[in-house]
């Protein structure tokens, strides 16, 4: 057995661990990074997240065509395979290629707090180390439906990745961003496609007219959106559901599983560390991303924060400043912190909703201006997406920017520069008063903003 002892031991591949483990290498610490699948390195992200599954709707965006297209979807998938596999070389060189670091590929387990086996090819290694950071991120929860799990017809976010045939018929199970963001994907290359959503509404925790606004855009593009649907049984390729205690049922070539992601925790036998989880299985952390033991870190899905690689990200940060710095950061710093719903056009927010600004009894003015009726955004007909709304709550008072709701071409870049001017106080004038480029989406701040009622 082989015997390691580092200054971080890291498992888990993904953004927060592998940044953290790059910086302290670099500067000559000695560091483990363990990594269960080979097919993994670099993480969730640029692996079956955020990278595979935007090359795949950037691919569907580009197509010219309303009836189904299997070769370019098939195009697709293979193009996004290479872009990942690609990704992934880089990313295991990027660490593999500084002295001091080494990556094991295997699952890992504590044996005591400072203690972890990792079981590799090639046989088992210890490893200790002083400071440990676990990042080992999340995987899709199956419902438990009858017929479901053995169906070879259902699948998750990752096996959908890489499958080449477009399905005729794809049935998703769930309204949350994975499915919405699948559905809006494979309707664009010509699939029919039925997403059946358990609450009353898809969106549930955007303002009512945004979240209908989206509807209305995915209803456009061939999408049909079931809401208040109980899914009670699966029979190879029919799906069974209720709606208000009518039963219904639904065809389909494929079944997606997209009803939320858990953490992945329940083999890294954390309990001979003395770590304490909650009960969904996730790490309990404090503000410095500190478990229950001081020198262990969860950083990422893992802990139960927001699951954002720009968030795991900002997680290496704190645990950098915490071994390396001042140890002052922490997740109490963290303010308007923005998500982006990748639909077409994409669905980008930060802050308040109106509602929640309201139910917080807060004076607010609002804009709220459809995209189609914006003189000062020809960009999005320039590019043939003139679909949406953008929406600013703005504090009545104090002309703090509160919240804002894009629905747009561009939201995903555009909601940046609102997050930031909420972080650093710039006012909704300010930023309705600035000069922007042109033809560009951030200009719409110059109508938006100057709407506020």
């Amino acid at each position: 057995m082989t015997t390691i002892e580092a200054d971080l031991v890291v498992i888990g591949f993904g953004k927060g661990g592998k940044t953290l483990a790059a910086t302290l290498g670099k500067q000559g610490r000695r560091v483990v990074m363990v990594e269960r699948s080979a097919l993994m390195y670099g993480g969730t992200c640029i692996n079956i997240g955020c990278v595979p599954t935007k090359s795949m709707v950037f691919a569907a965006e580009e197509l010219n065509t309303d009836a189904p297209d299997p070769a370019a979807y098939t195009a697709a998938v293979q193009a996004t395979a290479a872009l990942t596999t690609d990704l992934r070389a880089q990313n295991f060189a990027m660490l593999d290629t500084i002295p001091g670091v080494d990556v094991l590929t295997g699952a890992a387990s504590f044996v005591d707090p400072h203690t972890v086996v990792v079981r590799t090819d090639d046989g088992e290694v210890t490893v200790t180390g002083r400071t440990i950071v676990v990042g080992t991120g999340s995987e899709p929860t199956w419902p438990d439906v009858p017929g479901l799990r053995d169906n070879p017809r259902a699948v998750t976010s990752t096996e959908m990745l890489s499958t080449e045939d477009l399905p005729r018929r794809l049935v998703v199970l769930g309204g949350g961003y994975v499915g919405l963001e699948f559905a809006a994907m494979y309707a664009g290359y010509g699939a029919e496609v039925t997403v059946l959503e358990r609450h009353h509404a898809i969106l549930g925790r955007e303002d009512d007219d945004v979240a209908t606004c989206a509807a209305d855009l995915l209803t456009e593009a061939g999408v049909t959106v079931v809401t208040s649907a109980s899914v009670t049984a699966v029979d190879g390729a029919t799906v069974h559901y209720e709606v208000d205690g009518s039963a219904a049922t639904v065809a389909a070539d494929l079944i997606l599983v997209a009803l939320g992601r858990h953490p992945v925790t329940a083999d890294l036998g954390l309990s001979n560390a003395g770590i304490v989880t909650r009960a969904d299985g996730s790490i309990e952390v404090d503000e410095y991303l500190r478990t229950s033991q001081p020198h262990v870190f969860a950083v990422g899905d893992v802990n139960g924060g927001p699951q954002f690689t720009y968030v795991s990200l900002d997680d290496h940060r704190i645990v950098l400043d915490q071994v390396a710095g001042s140890g002052s950061r922490s997740t109490a710093d963290r303010r308007a912190v923005p998500y982006t719903l990748f639909m077409t056009p994409p669905l980008s927010r930060v802050g308040l909703t109106e509602r929640e600004a309201r139910a917080a009894g807060l004076d607010v003015r609002v804009a709220s201006l459809p995209v189609a009726k914006m003189a000062t955004v020809p960009r999005a007909r320039i590019v043939h997406q003139a679909g949406g709304m953008m929406k600013a709550v703005v504090d009545a008072e104090t002309d703090e920017i509160l919240g804002a709701a894009l629905l747009s071409y561009d939201s995903h870049e555009v909601i940046n520069t609102v997050a930031l001017a909420m972080r650093h106080g710039i006012t909704a004038s300010a930023l309705r008063d600035e000069i922007y480029t042109h033809p560009s989406m951030t200009e719409a701040f110059n109508q938006l903003l100057g709407a506020l009622a």
